[in-house]
């Protein structure tokens, strides 16, 4: 598994908490998009197809 930038950091522990594309996109001053962006790099990374398999393998791995 590859290391996550710092941003990706965030946006993986906003995840893991459970908020939406919106209110992460609110939280860091970003847009959704750049917020999706992100995301799917995260979920590359991960080796995840979706935003469940991803928060799954983030408890599996202790990413947070």
């Amino acid at each position: 598994m590859e290391n996550f930038t710092s941003y990706e950091n965030d946006v993986l522990k906003l995840l893991a908490r459970g908020e939406k594309n919106a209110e992460i996109a609110r939280t860091l001053c970003v847009s959704e998009n750049t917020v999706k962006y992100h995301l799917k790099n995260i979920y590359q990374k991960l080796g995840a197809k979706n935003r469940s398999q991803a928060l799954n393998l983030i408890t599996e791995y202790h990413l947070i």
